[in-house]
């Protein structure tokens, strides 16, 4: 019940979130946002774990994230490198985490290159943009799509349930693609459409991975 209660809040107060991402107003959209994000951490320690190490590698994973979320709905290009910091670390922990259900030795499988090539293909469409930001992003893109290989390792080769497996891979990718337009808004246009489609993705799979810890 009560993680049907946190769902539906989440729910709500994506909408109300958008509504101030809309009206770019400052202090209701940190408020809205920290709140919201709060909820997929509570979900992941409300978790009953069958692989701890797993669950326990994702929360702090999620913990990173808010951080990140909260340096990110602030104004300013400092404390955006501090979200970006944040988020790096988080998804850092995102792969130590599913290296407990797939070996990194069983990563390199089909399907994988096309993370690799897409992620060059972002790279390419915002190198004319970066300009201090160029080794910060580069590396960011790196990890993420490290995260991403891992978790279609993990939905391909684990021996995990196969709603755990799915929930893993699906937030997974649906991050991945959301920091597409966190960058588009960050380095190349700035505009509301950017949360409009990205806040709902990344909201859909960080709360997807922290219910993944529960499936396993």
């Amino acid at each position: 019940m009560l993680l049907f209660f946190a769902i539906l809040l989440a729910a709500i107060l994506l909408l109300v979130l958008l509504v101030y991402e809309k009206r770019e107003e400052e202090k209701p959209r940190l408020i809205a946002k920290t709140i919201l994000s709060c909820l997929f951490v509570l979900v992941a320690f409300l978790q009953p774990s069958s692989v701890p190490c797993y669950g326990n590698f994702i929360l702090i994973g999620l913990i990173f994230c808010l951080v990140g979320d909260v340096c990110l709905a602030l104004p300013g290009d400092k404390i955006f490198r501090a979200g970006l910091v944040a988020f790096l670390v988080g998804h850092i922990f995102y792969v130590i985490g599913f290296t407990y259900l797939v070996p990194v030795s069983n990563w390199f499988i089909p399907g994988a290159i096309l993370f690799w090539v897409f992620s060059l293909l972002v790279f390419v469409w915002l190198r004319p943009h970066l300009k201090a930001m160029l080794v910060p992003v580069v590396v960011y893109i790196l990890v993420i799509t490290v995260m991403a290989s891992g978790a279609w390792a993990v939905f391909g080769r684990s021996a995990s349930p196969f709603w755990g497996r799915t929930f893993i891979f699906a937030g997974a990718v649906l991050f991945y693609v959301s920091d597409v337009f966190v960058a588009r808004n960050q380095f190349v246009k700035r505009e509301f459409l950017n949360r409009l489609i990205g806040l709902p993705l990344y909201y859909a799979g960080q709360f997807l991975l922290a219910f993944s810890i529960g499936l396993l």
